[in-house]
């Protein structure tokens, strides 16, 4: 018999249970059932986790982040159509006790009927794009005067917010930040300086930049993790120079595919990606009720 539980931050114990899940329903799913918001903060306080607990075994798991109103869920792929997705949804709607967005990585087909029957419609589509670094890459043309070089941290640190936060405003997960939403990335073991490149000016300002990251595993893979410009430096070409700059390192670092996230109704980034190579493969879709 499955019990819901809610708990606040996770000890290690649990955290691994919940990320051993979410990777068995990875090599079934074929996607990341969670995002990487949602296990970097399984020991956080500050949202609340649903455990669906067989005995003391993790079978299913949300996390709700109350003050922002968006959830994330999976359930263990040898323990669904028993209906504890619904349980769990359900519950996640009685918790938050209002409006709720949920996320369904990969457009999961059970996923997409179970928002359906609870009467949530799709609100926001983020693509994931990809392509093979084995193929050519053009070399970067950086305007006269910039130049690039890696992000020192501690040193960087207020140049990199002001940058990311004037180009992400809008972004409701990448604008706003301050130091320790940088600092929870610089402690993650896939972090490297080396591949967090900056475009700079003579005087050594900000223009932008080009976080890659490299995902290890089954499935080693390049991502461009962040890539943005600092509005007063549009129209310099610095986006595609940035890109490819950081693909070309992803390359030296002996990738041979990368991915990265954008979002479908952001016509300029699509057409960027697109004209570099990028095609679209899959897409996560926001559920709102």
């Amino acid at each position: 018999m499955i019990e819901l539980s809610w708990r606040a931050g996770l000890d290690e114990s649990r955290a691994a249970e919940v990320r051993a899940l979410a990777a068995a329903a990875a090599g079934v799913d074929g996607t990341e059932p969670l995002g990487e918001h949602v296990l970097m903060h399984l020991a956080d306080d500050g949202v609340a986790h649903l455990l669906a607990l067989d005995g003391d075994a993790v079978r299913g798991v949300a996390q709700l982040d109350p003050a922002e109103g968006v959830a994330e869920l999976v359930v263990h792929p040898e323990h669904r159509r028993a209906g504890t997705g619904r349980r769990i949804v359900e519950e996640v709607l009685s918790r938050a006790g209002g409006s709720v967005a949920v996320w369904a990585h990969g457009q999961h087909p059970g996923a997409v009927a179970l928002a359906a029957r609870l009467g949530f419609a799709p609100v926001r589509e983020l693509w994931q794009m990809r392509r093979s670094l084995l193929e050519p890459i053009p070399e970067p043309k950086l305007p006269a005067g910039v130049r690039l070089r890696a992000f020192v941290p501690g040193q960087d640190d207020d140049e990199f917010l002001r940058v990311n936060n004037a180009a992400f405003d809008w972004h409701p997960e990448q604008g706003g930040w301050d130091r320790s939403q940088l600092r929870l990335r610089e402690t993650e073991a896939w972090f490297d300086p080396a591949g967090f490149l900056l475009a700079v000016d003579e005087s050594d300002r900000l223009l932008g930049f080009h976080w890659t990251k490299v995902h290890t595993g089954p499935h080693p893979m390049g991502e461009v993790y962040v890539l943005g410009v600092d509005p007063s430096a549009q129209g310099m070409r610095l986006g595609a120079a940035l890109t490819l700059a950081g693909l070309h390192h992803l390359r030296e670092r002996g990738q041979s595919d990368v991915l990265l996230y954008v979002e479908a109704d952001n016509s300029p980034a699509v057409r960027l990606y697109g004209s570099l190579g990028f095609t679209r493969w899959q897409a996560d879709v926001s559920y709102r009720r």
